[in-house]
């Protein structure tokens, strides 16, 4: 029985080049295709652009982006096992879909997209989906490559990225991405929805480049938000005193008892201009 583009149901995939989920890849598939629908349809017009996806594996995100418009897909896999599942998809939608096996983390993705516009979707594999986003949010070109960002993260890591200061989960990922972006949690995904199930929810967060966000030099931001938050329960004369400390608080009149939770991105981004 064929599933809703034409294709072999994503399980029959699975079991066909047995392809089971590797704890050590940090992956989880999606199986159904409503539900990867909508998150093709959460990243906007896909007809003419670039989707980037990284971790397609068995392709289930994949098939929907394709499904749902993409002018092309270039998807990035480290797992050699998923060749055959994405040649079947190849071949469904001839010219669209580009594989390149390696490691996202050592690719060069601007060098992929032939200057076309961007959008980066994917269900990031657990183990290196935060170490992407910060790679992503700290482009040294901005505006940069790409026009969003439609990600799949543990609800954990969602509510790190949107939340607000003051609440427990603001911290340096929230900053790097309220800094840059406008970053809304779009709708949560129960563990069911995957094979093998995870023993968290997830979340797909959504996130559109500010063009121009407030001025601060991308490294020493991210040393001033590490510092910060590295001690978190401290004082910020104190948990800053590897950057500055005293006279940082003084230039920009923040005052040195409070905490770096309660931190404004504004506030932030002021620090490390003292810097």
């Amino acid at each position: 029985m064929a599933s809703l583009d034409g294709l072999p149901p994503l399980r029959e995939v699975i079991e066909e080049y047995g392809l089971n989920a590797k704890k050590s890849l940090g992956q989880n598939f999606l199986l159904d295709l409503n539900l990867t629908s909508k998150i093709a349809r959460t990243a906007g017009n896909l007809e003419d652009c670039v989707v980037l996806e990284v971790g397609p594996g068995p392709g289930g995100l994949t098939r929907a982006l394709l499904m749902n418009g993409a002018r092309k897909v270039i998807a990035i896999e480290r797992d050699e096992r998923c060749r055959p599942a994405l040649e079947q998809i190849s071949q469904h939608y001839p010219g669209r879909l580009d594989v390149i096996f390696g490691d996202a983390l050592k690719v060069d993705i601007t060098a992929l997209t032939g200057g076309l516009a961007v959008r980066i979707v994917a269900n990031l594999p657990y183990n290196v989906g935060t170490e992407l986003l910060i790679r992503w949010l700290t482009s040294p070109q901005w505006p940069p490559y790409y026009q969003s960002m439609t990600l799949m993260f543990q609800k954990e890591v969602a509510q790190r990225i949107v939340a607000a200061p003051g609440t427990d989960a603001y911290g340096r990922l929230s900053v790097l991405a309220g800094w840059r972006t406008d970053a809304r949690i779009a709708f949560d995904v129960p563990p069911q929805a995957f094979t093998p199930p995870p023993k968290v929810t997830s979340s797909v967060v959504h996130l559109v480049p500010r063009a121009e966000p407030l001025q601060a030099d991308v490294q020493t931001l991210g040393r001033v938000t590490e510092a910060a938050f590295g001690q978190r329960r401290k004082m910020l004369r104190q948990s800053l005193k590897s950057v500055g400390g005293e006279r940082l608080l003084q230039e920009t009149g923040i005052d040195g008892t409070r905490r770096a939770e309660t931190l404004s991105v504004a506030e932030f981004v002021a620090l490390a201009n003292a810097v």
